[in-house]
C-alpha cells in the first residue's frame, strides 16, 4: 500500500477521474483520505473541465482554489490521468501512410496541449512551501530513445511533446516553489479500455487498482531533484 503520510493534511485533484485509471486513483485516494480532501475533475464533473476547453480548465482551477481556501489546507497533489490512444474513428497508425491531421491535432490536443493547460492553471496553486506534486499519465512509447518499433505516430509524438512540456513547467515551476515536483509518469499497461484492444499475450497487464497503488507509491517515492523528471511504474527513470 502507497505511503501518502507525505500529503500531510493537504488536498488532492484528479484530472480524468471518469477514466479507468484515473476512476481506480479516485477510489484508492478517497477511501484512505476521505471524500472531504480528494476532488475529482473531468467532463462529468461541476464544473466540467474539458481539456479541449481552457475556459472550463480555469473555470475548474478556480473552483479548486475556493476549495482549497475553504477547507484552509493547501492542494498537495494534481493528477492528470487523462490520454487519447484510440476512439472517434480513429486507431494508432501502423505506417506514415495512415497519417490523417484531424486524428494528429485530436492526439496532441487532448495528450500534450490539454495537459500544458492543466499546468498553466493548477501549478499556481500548489502551495509555495513544502512537497507537492503534479503527476501527469505518459506512455513509455511516448520515449524517443526507448522507440525500437516505430508506428503509432500521433500518440507517441504527443506523449513525447507532453514529456517536453513537463519538463520546461517544471524548471519554471522550480523558481517560485523549489519543493514540488512536476513529473510525468507511464502507468504501465493497464486493464482499461484504452489499452485492451493492444493489450498481447505475454505483456503484464495489471488492474485500474494495482496500477493505481503503483503509481502513487511512485510519486511517494521521488527522490529529491526529480522534478521534471520520466518515470516508470516501478519509480525508474525512463529515456526521453
Amino acid at each position: 500500500m502507497a505511503d501518502l503520510a507525505w500529503l500531510g493534511e493537504g488536498l488532492v485533484l484528479v484530472v480524468g477521474a471518469s477514466g479507468g485509471v484515473g476512476q481506480a486513483l479516485f477510489a484508492v485516494l478517497q477511501a484512505r483520505l476521505g471524500a472531504e480532501r480528494v476532488r475529482a475533475a473531468s467532463r462529468h464533473t461541476e464544473p466540467r473541465l474539458d481539456l479541449l476547453d481552457e475556459a472550463s480548465v480555469a473555470a475548474a482551477a478556480q473552483a479548486v482554489s475556493a476549495w482549497a481556501q475553504a477547507q484552509g489546507q493547501p492542494l498537495r497533489l494534481v493528477i492528470d490521468a487523462t490520454g487519447f490512444l484510440h476512439g472517434q474513428g480513429f486507431e494508432p497508425e501502423k505506417a506514415l501512410r495512415q497519417l490523417d491531421p484531424a486524428h494528429m491535432a485530436h492526439a496532441f490536443a487532448v495528450n500534450a496541449i490539454g495537459p500544458a493547460l492543466l499546468m498553466k492553471h493548477l501549478l499556481p496553486l500548489l502551495p509555495r512551501q513544502g512537497r507537492s506534486v503534479f503527476a501527469t499519465l505518459s506512455a513509455k512509447v511516448g520515449s524517443i530513445g526507448d522507440n525500437r518499433l516505430g508506428g503509432w505516430h500521433s500518440y507517441r509524438a504527443s506523449k513525447a511533446a507532453l514529456n517536453q512540456l513537463v519538463r520546461t513547467a517544471a524548471i519554471e515551476l522550480a523558481r517560485s516553489r523549489p519543493q514540488a515536483l512536476c513529473v510525468a509518469l507511464h502507468p504501465g499497461t493497464v486493464d482499461t479500455g484504452l489499452s485492451q484492444p493492444f493489450a498481447k499475450t505475454g505483456l503484464t497487464v495489471r488492474s485500474p487498482a494495482e496500477a493505481a497503488e503503483r503509481l502513487l507509491g511512485v510519486m511517494a517515492g521521488l527522490p529529491e531533484g526529480g522534478s521534471g523528471g520520466f518515470f516508470d511504474s516501478e519509480g525508474r527513470p525512463l529515456p526521453w
